[in-house]
């Protein structure tokens, strides 16, 4: 039997020339007319266990609907495509639902490679090395990079056929004409009949959407407002955190839930290491995450314009969230 340290892989790719940094896009949001701080830089070490605590919160349906779906479904959804398999899947983190499907494949085939993709090395490194470890017949080639460059790279395809997933609502954090630019990016990686497993939160009534972003506790608030915290931490700025409120919306002609954080009177704020001062107006608000909803029109759109065929779905029994098998054609 192979070490875990043979079992264990990890490709980091370099980073795109025209790549932008932290500062880059700090500079860029709070300097707009309409200020922005792009969601991807919620998940520093503070950011990623304020979200897992988010995930244990009773208004936040979307882990636990998407886990009852794979508990429940598992064993159909790795043998649908009705040979071995090895998985590519987009944001990993610490894979705890993917275990759901590992487990599920090494019922039926003798070995599977996962091939996880995560900006984050640390991140990787930790859930990979924990995986080979639980998992002796399971090798973990990891690529370390953002999604765009990695699977750009056409570096991730292996000797059989893939289901790719990717999950936890993920898609809902892009633009309609950016989430079928990365669809189809994962569809050109792909070979014709491999798979695509996709997690989408879906429409519904807006009590349950804005509690689901903006909870009593105020936890998703924290959330939020790390965003504040992580650039005084890494840039040094001055945000009062206590000076802002965390809004989260839901817009039902775009199926989409928008946070802000708005500030609750006329401000500066200095950010030494840009060597800028920012000026907000009482009430000015920074766009911090925009969340898309799906019905079955949607998907329908989404697969077609990107590549793919939709094969099957599976939902958890209260029906707020759906798993959807998309084609590779």
């Amino acid at each position: 039997m192979q070490s875990v340290s043979d079992r264990f892989e990890l490709i980091q790719l370099p980073k795109a020339a025209a790549a932008h940094s932290f500062a880059d896009d700090v500079r860029e949001g709070l300097t707009a007319a309409s200020k922005s701080l792009p969601s991807k830089y919620f998940y520093d070490e503070l950011g990623s266990s304020l979200f897992d605590a988010i995930t244990h919160l009773p208004e936040y349906y979307l882990t636990v609907a998407e886990t009852e779906i794979l508990r429940e479904w598992g064993w159909q959804i790795v043998r649908v495509l009705d040979e071995p398999i090895d998985f590519l899947e987009l944001g990993s983190g610490s894979a705890v639902k993917t275990r759901l499907l590992i487990e599920e494949a090494m019922r039926v085939q003798p070995s599977l490679t996962y091939s996880p993709i995560d900006i984050s090395v640390d991140a990787l490194q930790s859930s990979s090395l924990s995986l080979v470890e639980a998992y002796p017949r399971l090798r973990v080639r990891a690529y370390a990079g953002d999604y765009f460059t990695v699977l750009g790279s056409r570096g991730v395809r292996g000797d059989r056929r893939t289901l790719a997933m990717l999950m936890g609502s993920n898609i809902g954090n892009y633009q309609p004409k950016d989430a079928i630019a990365l669809i189809s990016l994962i569809a050109q990686a792909l070979r014709p009949g491999d798979a695509l497993l996709l997690g989408t939160d879906r429409k519904k009534d807006r009590e349950t959407l804005e509690l689901a972003y903006n909870d009593p506790t105020g936890v998703t608030a924290a959330f939020d407002k790390n965003l504040l915290g992580r650039i005084n931490r890494e840039l040094g700025g001055t945000f009062d955190a206590r000076a802002f409120d965390h809004i989260a919306r839901y817009d039902e002609e775009r199926g989409c839930i928008e946070s802000r954080l708005r500030t609750q009177a006329a401000q500066r704020i200095r950010i030494e290491a840009l060597g800028i001062d920012v000026d907000f107006a009482a009430g000015e608000s920074i766009h911090t995450e925009s969340s898309y909803k799906f019905d079955e029109s949607d998907i329908e759109m989404l697969a077609g314009a990107s590549g793919f065929t939709v094969s099957q779905a599976w939902h958890d029994r209260r029906k707020l969230f759906d798993i959807h098998l998309l084609v590779r054609r």
